[in-house]
């Protein structure tokens, strides 16, 4: 029977962090009549790794059901389906003793992971001595990085198959959970585009969309939201089932640096990492690195460039495991490049030509391909398994002390969260117990009103103990941030982070949460609560009366035009996607009352792809003829809503006399990399009636500040006076404080409207969804009220489910 053929009603279910994944199982113990281990190259026709090979996702879901059909260490799962209907897979690969007791091995790493469950001594011992290292090892979440798909299959199949020592070495101590592709629909699209091109002059051209149906690259941020129904299904039924001590996630990187980054990471790290899950990282990076040198592989890297701050990006930092980052530098796609010396550079924490401590042996230039990429990967993978097998009671104590200690309450927390209950914004707060929950925090409801940090909380209010093995998540997500001051060389400008340096929920999402010092005495309910439903609702953008609504879509989509589509898909939405050659055929007033243009720069929008790389129907952008189009529509009656650097393009499209006061200002004066300041609304303006005065905004590199001395345009929100920031870490903020950050411009009929800041931060920033959608609605719904409770937007409602 086909795989596809098994998914059923069960499988979907992801609601339940202990859903049964079992429904949808090939498994070695269901079959009898194993036979001989196909091989790649029989099943693909070509070996992974070939130049100018790709596999599609059917194909290389295929071959693992073949594996799993004729391997007894191969047991294959399918825990649900991607955002457009694939199966999504995990493999469990290990020793066939192993296979017949993994119900056992599972039960003894949920013990391990809490050791409230544990006797005592003699117990513990037991369980270290009984267990198995529990390793989950992820491919391809980023779809344009190819090579991680098919090391995956030579991986699966090496230890499938193969009765070298090693190999023994790891089926017998290690229960390997493999998913082979963390976007199954962006490896299938990305295969069946290379493949269309390869042999053209547009091989291995761009992929002209977002390569997951609604985040593109962002897959990878989503870590402590689990907006994506793949991190969901990855959380659930693979972190939360089984509680890995190591996980490695494998990725690729830029083609002009290192070959290969491992950890450990550079600074800094995010405080609430427990230390000694900071040393087994730096422990497996280090022996990763050895293992690929002493196999001939030179550009090897550690201590450089990949920092742990955000938990965006590491999820397990935070549930008593190591993460191991690979970054194998990159081809063409699959197609071979050559990188004569010249054309190499240096990167954060080594210089590409010369050797140190942590670079030891700089590549030297050359061919540089997928075979390359694919042995890289697989020598990295295989030597983090043999460390894994050689080193399982380390892993298993290891883990089990990190999670005694988060229950001890290292290294000081608060000795609870509370998140009152009553609050206005009920999506806020079911969006924040989500996550918590998700995450297998325990959130518990007061069965009665109780007092803590001299204030009264009512009944029904949710507290979070913070003796719990996962307390270190809801510190990180809870608390604000302070990102340390780390400059290039003292007086220079700032280190860049990683990623961002802000992740506070509560601020995000406009919810209220209270650290408390002393343990809460009401009454808790007995259980944790279930996964609360989030429900969506917008009512200016819904029902009669609706705005007709269109969203820029060129053929350089970017991410946070994706998230903004996600936003409206939860919501219930109904809007257009709207294309170059739609805007340049004009007539827009004629099917549309708002335009939505996402941060994306006025150079993408004007002109597009263009050059010889892409196929001619994906090249160009609006052009003249689309920025008239725009200001016809506008004169006509219609509103443009304009996001960061698309408020740049409309600036100038609709000469408007509008500064922005960080434009070429160096950063060691100004710099914001990703952080949540406050905001100030004019209450007498449309776009903020019915809101609070006081709110958030969500700055980051693409965000800024503005000056006008246009008449037509009126200021509907400033940031906040003297030092605006509320988490993360901001340089020069007299550059932004007090200054102009949503304008809206008058023009004709209709008007324009700029943010400054980003209003839907990666499905995150709830707190600002209400400013997006009241600039979408037009004076006559904005700040529109639900009839039932008289609340405003910011309310829950029941139009639309998540």
């Amino acid at each position: 029977m086909r795989l596809r053929t098994l998914l059923t009603a069960a499988a979907l279910a992801t609601s339940s962090p202990t859903a049964a994944i079992l429904a949808t199982a090939i498994t070695p113990a269901a079959l009898h009549a194993q036979g001989v281990v196909p091989t790649p190259a029989s099943h693909f026709g070509f070996e992974p790794g070939e130049d100018r090979k790709l596999a599609t996702w059917d194909e290389l879901v295929a071959y693992y059901e073949k594996l799993a059909r004729t391997s007894p260490r191969v047991r294959l799962d399918t825990l649900g389906t991607t955002t457009k209907g694939r199966p999504f897979i995990m493999l469990t690969i290990t020793s066939p003793e192993n296979h017949a007791r993994l119900d056992e091995l599972r039960e003894i790493n949920r013990k391990l992971a809490d050791p409230r469950r544990i006797s005592g001594p003699e117990e513990i011992d037991r369980l270290l001595a009984q267990g198995r290292t529990v390793v989950l090892i992820t491919h391809q979440i980023h779809s344009t990085e190819v090579g991680g798909g098919l090391a995956a299959v030579r991986m699966a199949y090496r230890l499938a198959s193969s009765d070298d020592e090693k190999v023994r070495e790891i089926l017998d101590n290690v229960v390997l959970l493999q998913i082979p592709s963390l976007n199954p629909d962006g490896t299938h699209w990305v295969a069946e585009w290379y493949r269309k091109y390869v042999g053209t002059p547009y091989e291995a051209a761009p992929i002209p969309f977002l390569y997951h149906w609604y985040v593109g690259h962002d897959n990878n941020r989503d870590w402590y939201a689990f907006t994506q129904v793949e991190t969901e299904l990855t959380v659930t039924k693979a972190h939360n089932a089984w509680r890995p001590q190591i996980v490695h996630d494998i990725h690729q990187m830029g083609s002009t640096g290192a070959r290969i980054f491992v950890p450990p990471f550079v600074d800094p790290a995010e405080p609430n990492v427990d230390p000694l899950l900071i040393a087994g990282v730096n422990q497996l990076g280090t022996y990763m690195a050895a293992e690929l040198m002493a196999a001939g592989k030179k550009g090897v890297v550690v201590n450089a460039q990949y920092d742990m701050f955000t938990p965006a990006r590491a999820y397990q930092h935070y549930h008593g495991g190591v993460r191991i980052l690979s970054e194998t530098a990159s081809a063409d796609l699959a197609t071979p490049i050559e990188i004569p010396p010249d054309r190499l550079r240096d990167g954060r924490g080594f210089q590409v030509l010369q050797p140190t401590w942590n670079f030891p042996d700089p590549w030297p230039g050359g061919r540089w391909g997928l075979p390359e990429i694919v042995d890289y990967q697989e020598t990295a993978a295989m030597a983090l398994l043999t460390n894994a097998a050689r080193n399982r009671r380390y892993w298993l104590e290891s883990f089990y002390t990190i999670n005694r200690r988060a229950v001890e309450r290292w290294p000081s927390w608060p000795a609870a969260w509370v998140i009152p209950a009553g609050q206005a914004n009920v999506t806020g707060v079911n969006a924040v117990l989500r996550i918590l929950r998700l995450a297998d925090v325990e959130v518990h409801t007061a069965a009665e009103p109780f007092t803590a940090a001299g204030r009264s909380f009512p009944a029904g209010s949710w507290v979070i103990p913070m003796n719990q093995p996962y307390a270190s998540f809801a510190q990180t997500m809870l608390e604000r941030q302070k990102y340390p001051d780390l400059r290039d060389y003292p007086g220079g400008p700032p280190t860049r982070p990683y990623d961002v340096t802000a992740h506070t929920l509560p601020l995000l999402m406009d919810v209220e949460a209270v650290a408390v010092d002393e343990p809460v005495t009401a009454r808790l309910s007995a259980e944790p609560i279930p996964v609360p439903e989030v429900r969506y609702a917008a009512p200016q953008l819904t029902g009669r009366g609706a705005p007709r609504i269109a969203m820029y879509k060129g053929w350089q989509e970017t991410m946070p035009a994706g998230w903004t589509r996600w936003v409206f898909d939860r919501h219930g939405l109904k809007y257009d996607t709207l294309h170059n050659a739609r805007i340049r055929q004009g007539n827009l007033r004629r099917d549309y009352d708002v335009i939505v243009f996402q941060d994306q720069s006025p150079r993408s929008i004007l002109e597009g792809w263009t050059g010889d790389r892409m196929p001619p129907e994906f090249r160009g952008g609006i052009g003249d003829e689309g920025v008239a189009a725009l200001r016809r529509f506008v004169e006509e009656g219609g509103r443009v809503v304009a996001i960061e650097s698309a408020a740049e393009f409309a600036i100038d499209a609709f000469d408007l006399q509008v500064r922005d006061l960080t434009d070429g200002v160096p950063p060691q004066e100004f710099y914001i990399p990703g952080s949540i300041l406050s905001l100030r609304l004019d209450p007498a303006h449309p776009i903020a009636r019915g809101l609070d005065e006081e709110s958030i905004a969500w700055f980051w590199r693409s965000s800024t500040a503005y000056e006008t001395t246009d008449p037509r345009v009126r200021v509907v929100a400033r940031y906040g006076d003297g030092d605006p920031r509320l988490s993360g870490w901001v340089l020069g903020a007299d550059r932004i404080a007090g200054k102009a950050a949503i304008l809206e411009a008058r023009i004709g009929r209709g008007s324009v409207v700029l943010f400054g800041f980003q209003p839907n931060y990666r499905g995150q920033s709830i707190a600002t969804w209400p400013l997006l959608f009241n600039a979408m609605a037009g004076e006559g719904r904005r700040a529109a009220f639900a009839p039932e409770t008289g609340a405003s937007t910011r309310r829950a409602g029941d139009e639309a489910r998540d």
